[in-house]
Order: C-alpha cells, then sequence, then structure tokens
C-alpha cells in the first residue's frame, strides 16, 4: 500500500509545481494541494493502523517529503509537519487518540512546540493559555499540538508538556508575511484558560526516553523511535527535497544558457560550470544519504530490542543540521552560477532559495548547539543529553 500511496504523491507533482506560484500567492497551502495529498493517502503513512494508518517506513514518509519539497517547497513543508503528526498522536493516551480519530481518521493536526504558552496544574488536567507562533499548515487542521511549561500553584516550572487542543479551543491569527515559504501560512494560534485533560498531554520527559502510554495500543517498531530524531529530520527534509528541485531546474537551465558575455559560450562546455554542478549534487547526496542511514541505525536498536545510544542520538541530530547546511550550500552555489535569468518569478529556484533560507531559521536548523554536543560527548566530556 505505501508503494500506492508513493506512486500517487509522484502523480501530483507536476501539479503542486504549476500551483507555486499560487500557493505564494495565497500564503497558504490551496485547498486542492491538500485535498489531493490525502487522497493518496500520504497523511497516513505514519498513522496507527488501528486508526486506518499505514505504520509505514518512515524513510518512505521522508522520500514522499523529499519529492513534495522538489516540486513546491511550501507544500514540502507543510505536508512534512502536518504529516509527521500522526506519529507523535500514537503516543498520546488511547483516549486522546480516540478524540482525534474516533470519528474521522482523516483529521489532522498542526503544531507550535516551543513553550510560549503556560499550564496551571488543575483538577484532572491543566488550564493552558498563550500564544504560539509558526504553526504551518493549521488552516487545514482540527486539531493543535502545543508546547507548553508546566506551573505548580506556587508558580515554579514543574515539567515540559505538549498540549492536543481542538479547534473549538483555540483561534488562528493571520500574522504570516514572509519573503520564503511564503505558502505555509504558518499563522499564530491563540488559547485562553483552556482546559485540557492530563490524557490529552504528553510529558516530554517521557518522550525523550522514548516512552508515551501510546505504545500499549500501537505496539509497532515505529513508535519506538527518539522524538527528536523524527521530528528534527520532519525540518530537515524539505531543504533537501528543495535542493534536488533546484537542482533538476538548473540543469535544465544550464543545458540550455550561452553566455553573451564569455564570446556567447555554452554554459554546458564550462569546465567550471561542470565542476560547480558536481559539488552541489554530492552536498545533496550526502545530506539525504547520511540521514537515511542514522534512521536506520536507530530502526536497528529498536528492532534488536536495545536502548539507543546516546552517541548515536546526538549523530543523528549532527547530520541533520549538517544536512540542512549542505542542502543550502548546494543551492547557492547553484543560484550564484544560474545568471540573471534564475532571477525571475515563477522560477523554481528563485523560490527554492527563498525558501530553503527561511526553513534555515526554525530552530531544529540551529547547528551550533547541536554539533556542540555531539563534540562534547566525544571528548569525553559529561553532558546533559536532555531531550535528545
Amino acid at each position: 500500500m505505501t508503494a500506492q500511496v508513493l506512486d500517487g504523491v509522484r502523480d501530483l507533482l507536476p501539479t503542486f509545481r504549476s500551483r507555486a506560484e499560487e500557493t505564494e500567492r495565497l500564503r497558504v497551502i490551496p485547498d486542492a494541494n491538500v485535498k489531493e495529498l490525502a487522497e493518496t493517502g500520504f497523511f497516513k503513512l505514519l498513522q496507527p493502523r488501528r486508526y486506518d494508518g499505514f505504520e509505514s517506513d518512515p524513510v518512505d514518509f521522508y522520500t514522499a517529503v523529499k519529492e513534495i519539497a522538489g516540486a513546491c517547497g511550501s507544500t514540502g513543508w507543510v505536508s512534512a509537519v502536518v504529516g509527521v503528526h500522526p506519529w507523535q498522536v500514537a503516543l498520546f493516551s488511547d483516549e486522546a487518540q480516540q478524540a482525534v480519530w474516533g470519528e474521522d481518521t482523516d483529521t489532522r493536526l498542526s503544531s507550535s512546540y516551543a513553550p510560549t504558552g503556560k499550564a496551571v496544574i488543575t483538577d484532572g488536567g491543566f488550564t493552558l493559555s498563550g500564544r504560539w507562533s509558526f504553526s504551518s499548515g493549521s488552516d487545514h487542521c482540527q486539531w493543535v499540538l502545543l508546547g507548553g511549561l508546566v506551573l505548580n500553584p506556587e508558580g515554579q516550572v514543574v515539567d515540559f508538556r505538549t498540549f492536543m487542543v481542538p479547534r473549538r479551543d483555540y483561534t488562528i491569527e493571520d500574522v504570516w508575511n514572509t519573503v520564503g515559504l511564503r505558502g505555509t501560512g504558518s499563522n499564530d494560534v491563540v488559547v485562553e484558560d483552556v482546559f485540557v485533560p492530563e490524557a490529552f498531554t504528553l510529558s516530554m520527559s517521557d518522550t525523550g526516553r522514548c516512552f508515551g502510554p501510546g505504545q500499549e495500543v500501537n505496539p509497532s517498531d515505529l513508535y519506538k523511535l527518539p522524538f527528536h530524531s523524527v521530528f528534527t529530520m520532519t525540518i530537515s527534509t524539505p531543504l533537501v527535497g528543495m535542493a534536488y528541485g533546484a537542482y533538476e531546474e538548473h540543469v535544465e537551465m544550464q543545458r540550455k544558457r550561452v553566455r553573451a558575455a564569455y564570446l556567447a559560450e555554452k554554459t554546458a562546455n564550462d569546465p567550471y560550470a561542470t565542476v560547480r554542478i558536481a559539488r552541489a549534487s554530492n552536498e545533496i547526496d550526502a545530506a539525504w544519504v547520511l540521514q537515511v542511514h542514522n534512521l536506520r541505525q536507530l530502526q536497528a536498536c529498536v528492532d534488536r530490542g536495545e536502548r539507543i545510544p546516546l552517541e548515536l542520538r546526538l549523530r543523528v541530530r549532527r547530520d541533520q543540521v549538517i544536512a540542512s547546511e549542505r542542502a543550502i550550500r548546494a543551492i547557492d552555489t547553484m543560484f550564484e552560477s544560474s545568471g540573471g535569468r534564475a532571477l525571475a518569478e515563477g522560477t523554481y529556484l528563485q523560490r527554492a532559495w527563498r525558501d530553503a533560507h527561511a526553513g534555515r531559521v526554525h530552530a531544529a536548523n540551529d547547528p551550533e548547539r547541536a554539533l556542540s554536543m555531539y563534540g562534547s560527548l566525544a571528548f569525553g566530556h559529561k553532558i546533559d543529553p536532555g531531550m535528545y
């Protein structure tokens, strides 16, 4: 079934590319894109089988994301972050899963995990308030996953949790006016004194150790992978996909390009251009292959019933942030080598250049913290792994 989903996604790629300008103009993914993706079964790739999902190999999920982003960066970004949420919902209590999918297994969720909201402990749950930014694809979702600091009655922070909130309990404020990823509709979510039952929350300390109450009803090894490994690859993969899309367009453009400033030399005959494209393609392939390799290493540990070593978890983050850097470096190289026509509205390359740099500023793509932790461990320093 997963192969059929991937085939269906690939059939949509020319259409997504043709709608890319409309997507930027709307500042949100067109309804048709979401509807067509849903019809392929894409949003159910990581969803539990007990709720009509496929429990697919996550490499297949990321492959689909990569290819979607190669046609339209904004659609790829939203497909990644909305498509990964069923994986986390599977970790919630059975009661919460039933609330989301019990009546409609096509229900989708957006998110904003930065703990910019506050939750006060109350009888049976929490009272949640706050404003969260950058909730990509929120207009197409019926629930939201929000990060929040938990306060005891004395006002002290005692936990960091993810809160699952239905659409009736939050508002979306249209604030998304950007130069990149314009079509993602990454607007603000506002919650005012909403009660969230404890069963509709997950402690990030639990997910950090690969635990969730939903594992009792969803025993697949898929749901035993580290949260931060899964979610950070969700952020880097669209950038890698954009780089692949940029490569395809750049090569096609340069095959036809004649450089008037160099006595009408064909760019395809320029030895420097051939070297640049070789380096760019290597950067992109390395970004993708290393991430897939690391994911396979994680899966192998889970399959053997072994605890995932801290070194591997930090290596996943190391290669994830560097994958984003490689993708952007490749896009920059191609953009700088493409000549003035790459600046024209409507070209994929200039859009990928803007979208990839916009994606780079996501917290998951901040390299120094991840690289420093890996290097510190390599030198034998004692480190606090936090939620890695």
